[in-house]
This record gives structure tokens, C-alpha cells and sequence, in this order.
């Protein structure tokens, strides 16, 4: 009996352990979070301050570039435990604070990114209205480094919420707004290589092979539901290429894949699969799904006589991939392997 009771005593001390262990180990990744995020705005505070004075001083008092140099070497042997004081990383500082002179606007939205978030923005955009569109998505987002560049270089800025739609005749505001600013046109697929003879069923089997990629395209808050989704209508068969769940929006998303130019039928095709979507999937606490069709190229005169009387809510947009023209037979097995390339390219290192 005593050991019935004794086992029991370890039991309930061993729940009690774990809940006490999970709890420790929340608040203890909760004030890591915090202690980073206060170290990165303090980093990214002093590099402004430092940036700004090296600014004034050089107009002052009529310095050159060579003055960075020489506090780098000397900023470097007073705080030899510090990394960041290189003469390249110094003039970084001083376009930050040339570029960013309101130092309010550092502190509350510049300290929420890192600065190789910051030095990537400065590097790589060159228009104010445009960088501060990039800078709000990466808060916003919380896109990483390599996502941020990604976005830029595929031109996010420019493609973003590009699509024909009919959003603002068939959704209320602010969900016409929000649904507008998701969708994009030409969408970049550029992870995608398809012969100039592929078929649908190609290219929906390709963005599902990257689905990460494809969600990173589509942007956040899509969360994947399936592909060639089944449904079941008048005893007949009809399969939507992919479905999604916007978690924003609150709504499923039907995207319909053609490897053709939009055609004006293929509207009439998705008004038919979102009648079926909200009738059959949707809840009543969701809000009406939208459609987006997605072509190989898209006239826009085209798809807004289409979208004219059309009763749901969707978007038209072209894409963009890597097409590979098939090789002739006499070449096919002859050109090099990327190993092959690979290899070659290490001997001629190894030879330099």
C-alpha cells in the first residue's frame, strides 16, 4: 500500500515537474526574444548616432573619406571585443544616418529590423516611397534577410496588388482592400524550368514540388488545403487545380492553373467553382471565397470585360517562368552534367 501511494506522490511531483519545466522554459524564451530585440534596437541606435556624427563632423570641418579609415583603426584598437567598426561598415553607418535624419523613425520602425536588414534596403533601393513600402512589408511580414532580398530583386513592389479583379464591386471594405493587396501580377515562378510543352497538370505539379516557394510567391497568411480537390456536383466530377485558406482574409482561395492566355470562359468556369465552395466548404463565420485565375498572359481589357457582371469576387494575373527548349537529339546526352561542371570549375580553382 505504501508503495502504491509513494508511486503515486512521484507521479503527480513528475506532472507537476514538466508543467513547472514548460512554464520556466516559456518565460525564458520570451526574455531571450526580448533581450535580443532590445540588443538589436540598441545596435542599431548607436550605429545611427555613430553614422550621424561622422556626418556632421565631416562637414564641419571639411573631412574626407580617408577620416573613416583612421577612426575605424582607432575604434577598432580601443574596443578590440567589438565587431562592426570596419572602414566599410563605418560609411554604411553614415549613409544610414544621411538617408534616415529623423532619429524618432530609427528608434520605432528602422530598430525593428536588423541592420543587415537596414544595409540591404539601402543597397538595394534607391527610391524613398519604395524602400519605406519594403521596410513596412518586412515588419509587417517578419521576412527574413534572404526573403527580403528575394522580394526585392523579384520586384515585389511593382507586381504587388497588379492583378485585375472585381474586388471592389463584390467585397465590402476593408476585405476589398486587403483582398486586393494579395494578389500580384505577373506572379514570378522563376524556380519553376518547363518545356514550352508542358501541360497544367506540369505546372501544378512543379509548385507543388516547391511548395515552399510557392507559398513564399503567394505571400503570407495562405495555408494549402490540397491539389485537384475533389467535388462532387449533378453526379459528376469537378476538380479544383489548388485550393487555399487565407488566414487574413478569412476565406478559402480557388486558384485555377492555364497554361494558355486568359480566355473570357474561364471566368464563368471559377464563378462556378466558388458557388460550389461557399455552398458546400465555406462556414458561416467565413468570408466569400475568392478566385484567382492564373494564366500565361493576361490582356487586361479582356479580363475586365470578363470580370464585368461576374457575381464573385476574383482576380486575373499572368506568371512568369523558366522555359527550356527542347534540344535536338544529336545534342541530347552530349552537353556536360552540373557535376561535371562542378568538377571542372574545382581544377581550374586548384590551378589558379
Amino acid at each position: 500500500m505504501a508503495n502504491i501511494i509513494a508511486s503515486k506522490t512521484i507521479n503527480a511531483q513528475s506532472k507537476n515537474y514538466s508543467k513547472l519545466l514548460g512554464v520556466l522554459k516559456t518565460q525564458i524564451s520570451k526574455a531571450k526574444i526580448k533581450a535580443a530585440v532590445a540588443v538589436n534596437k540598441g545596435l542599431i541606435l548607436l550605429y545611427w548616432q555613430i553614422g550621424n556624427h561622422i556626418l556632421k563632423s565631416q562637414i564641419s570641418e571639411g573631412w574626407g573619406a580617408g577620416v573613416i579609415d583612421r577612426l575605424s583603426k582607432d575604434l577598432r584598437s580601443e574596443f578590440p571585443e567589438m565587431n562592426g567598426f570596419s572602414s566599410r561598415n563605418l560609411k554604411y553607418m553614415r549613409k544610414f544616418a544621411q538617408n534616415y535624419s529623423d532619429y524618432k523613425f530609427v528608434q520605432e520602425v528602422l530598430a525593428q529590423l536588423t541592420w543587415y536588414h537596414n544595409i540591404t534596403l539601402l543597397e538595394k533601393i534607391k527610391s524613398t516611397d519604395e524602400r519605406s513600402w519594403y521596410i513596412k512589408k518586412s515588419i509587417e511580414n517578419g521576412w527574413s534577410r534572404s526573403v527580403l532580398v528575394h522580394q526585392i530583386e523579384s520586384k515585389l513592389y511593382r507586381r504587388q496588388g497588379k492583378a485585375v479583379n472585381n474586388f471592389s464591386k463584390r467585397l465590402p471594405k476593408p476585405q476589398s482592400d486587403l483582398a486586393n493587396n494579395i494578389l500580384k501580377d505577373p506572379y514570378n515562378f522563376d524556380f519553376l524550368s518547363l518545356s514550352e510543352k508542358a501541360l497544367e497538370r506540369d505546372l501544378e505539379q512543379g509548385l507543388i514540388d516547391h511548395i515552399q516557394k510557392f507559398l513564399i510567391e503567394l505571400g503570407v497568411g495562405f495555408a494549402f488545403v490540397g491539389r485537384q480537390f475533389h467535388l462532387d456536383i449533378g453526379d459528376e466530377d469537378f476538380y479544383i487545380d489548388l485550393l487555399f485558406y487565407h488566414l487574413k482574409l478569412r476565406c478559402f482561395i480557388v486558384i485555377d492553373l492555364k497554361m494558355v492566355d486568359f480566355k473570357p470562359e474561364f471566368a464563368g468556369k471559377m464563378n462556378f467553382y466558388l458557388s460550389i465552395v461557399d455552398e458546400k466548404l465555406k462556414h458561416h463565420t467565413d468570408q466569400p471565397s475568392i478566385g484567382l485565375i492564373l494564366c500565361k498572359k493576361n490582356n487586361k481589357i479582356i479580363a475586365e470585360y470578363a470580370l464585368r457582371d461576374i457575381k464573385k469576387p476574383m482576380g486575373i494575373a499572368s506568371y512568369e517562368i523558366k522555359l527550356i527548349e527542347s534540344l535536338p537529339k544529336k545534342l541530347q546526352g552530349q552537353l556536360p552534367t552540373i557535376e561535371e561542371i562542378e568538377k571542372e570549375m574545382g581544377n581550374i580553382k586548384k590551378k589558379l
